[in-house]
C-alpha cells in the first residue's frame, strides 16, 4: 500500500497536512506507526517525535524505527501533560484519540501550546460528543467507543483550546458513533508573532507588566479618556480574550489586547470593545499588528461578530493599524468630552467579521 493511501486511514496526518523539513511530535504515539510515517512526510530534513506513557510501548515503536532504518525519529516517555521537550521546537503537534483520554485536558493542550513554534499547528483526530447529548446514551456510546474519562462536548473542546491560546479553531464532525458521540477532526494554531516573541493569553501574573503598559499609554494624552490605570481587580473585571505579545528571552509583556462586552443584553452578545497597548520602546515593530491579528482570529472563534473601537484622531498610528485590518471609520464625534482641560474629538471604527453570518 502507498504511503499517500496509508495516511488517508490516519486522519490525524491527514489533517495535518505535513510538510518537508518540519519538525512534528505525535502525543500518545503508541507503536509509534504515525510517528514513521510522520517521519516520511517531513523527509531527512525534518523530524519526527513520539510521546508515549508506556516504556514498554516507547521501547517498541524505538526497535520498530530501528528494523525499519528510519533515522529521524525520537521516541520520549512522559505524559501529555507535561511534555519532555523545551517551549517553541516543534512546528506541528498530531494526535489520535488520546487527548480525550486525559485527566487535564487543559493541560494538554496548555503543553502543546507551549512547544509548538509561533504559527504552529495543531491537527488531530479525537472523540467528541454533541452540546445537546443525552447522558444515558452518550455514556453508552462511550463505553462502546473506550472513552473511559467521557468525551468532552464540542463547545468543552473548542473552550479548552481558546483557554490554552489556539486560534483558528476547527472541529469537523466525521463518524457518528450514537449517542451523540462523534469522531472528529481537530484543526487550530498558534497565533503568528515576530521573531522572539509569542502571543498568548494574558494571565494574573502579568498584572504589573500590562498596567505599566497601559499607564505608559495614559501618560502619551492619546491614548483614552482615563488618566490612571486601575487596579488589576478593577482592569480584569469583565475582560474577555485577554492577550499579550511576550519577548520569548526575557518574558517581558511587550503588548496587551483586550475587548469587553459592550452589553449583558443577549442580542449585543457578539459585539465587544476592545483596546490595545504596545510598551512605548517597542512600537513600530509589528508587534500590534500581530497581537491584533491573533485577536481577531480569537475573536472569531468566540462567535464576535462586530468589534468596536474608539480612538483619538490624533493617534495616527492605532488609526492606521485598525484600518489596515479592516475596520471601518462610522463616523466623529466632536468634543465629546474634556481630557486634560482641553475638548476632545473621538472617532468611532468597527470590523464586522466575514467569517460570520
Amino acid at each position: 500500500m502507498a504511503d499517500d493511501e496509508i495516511v488517508t486511514r490516519y486522519s490525524d496526518l491527514a489533517v495535518a497536512e505535513l510538510r518537508a523539513g518540519e519538525t512534528v511530535l505525535d502525543l500518545g504515539s503508541g507503536g509509534g506507526l504515525d510517528v514513521l510515517l510522520s517521519a516520511r512526510r517531513v523527509g531527512p530534513h525534518g523530524r519526527a517525535y513520539g510521546l508515549d506513557a508506556a516504556a514498554e510501548t516507547v521501547e517498541l515503536a524505538r526497535r520498530e524505527a530501528s528494523e525499519a532504518g528510519v533515522g529521524n525519529v525520537d521516541f520520549l516517555q512522559g505524559s501529555i501533560e507535561n511534555i519532555p521537550l523545551p517551549g517553541l521546537w516543534v512546528d506541528v503537534v498530531i494526535s489520535n484519540r488520546v487527548i480525550t483520554l486525559s485527566d487535564d485536558r487543559a493541560a494538554a493542550f496548555a503543553e502543546a501550546f507551549r512547544v509548538l513554534r509561533t504559527g504552529g499547528r495543531l491537527g488531530i483526530s479525537d472523540i467528541v460528543s454533541a452540546d445537546d447529548t443525552d447522558p444515558v446514551r452518550r455514556a453508552e456510546a462511550e463505553r462502546r467507543v473506550g472513552c473511559p474519562a467521557g468525551a468532552p462536548s464540542v463547545g468543552e473542546y473548542r473552550r479548552l483550546l481558546q483557554q490554552a491560546g489556539f486560534v483558528g479553531l476547527s472541529i469537523e464532525l466525521t463518524a457518528d458513533h450514537g449517542g451523540g458521540v462523534h469522531s472528529a477532526l481537530v484543526r487550530a494554531s498558534k497565533p503568528k508573532a515576530p521573531p522572539g516573541m509569542v502571543i498568548r493569553p494574558m494571565r494574573d501574573e502579568d498584572a504589573e507588566q500590562v498596567l505599566a503598559i497601559y499607564q505608559a499609554g495614559l501618560d502619551t494624552g492619546n491614548a483614552s479618556f482615563e488618566t490612571t490605570a486601575p487596579d488589576w481587580a478593577t482592569f480584569s473585571e469583565g475582560k474577555v480574550l485577554r492577550y499579550v505579545a511576550e519577548d520569548t528571552a526575557t518574558g517581558e509583556v511587550l503588548a496587551w489586547v483586550a475587548a469587553s462586552p459592550v452589553s449583558s443584553r443577549c442580542v449585543y452578545a457578539g459585539v465587544v470593545e476592545h483596546s490595545v497597548y504596545v510598551h512605548p520602546g517597542c512600537q513600530a515593530h509589528g508587534i500590534g499588528r500581530a497581537l491584533m491579528t491573533a485577536f481577531i482570529a480569537a475573536s472569531e472563534d468566540a462567535g464576535v461578530w462586530t468589534i468596536q473601537s474608539a480612538i483619538f484622531p490624533e493617534n495616527a498610528a492605532s488609526l492606521t493599524l485598525h484600518q489596515a485590518l479592516g475596520f471601518r471609520m462610522l463616523g466623529i464625534r466632536e468634543r465629546i468630552g474634556r481630557h486634560h482641560g482641553v475638548w476632545r474629538d473621538v472617532v468611532f471604527l468597527e470590523r464586522r467579521s466575514p467569517a460570520i453570518d
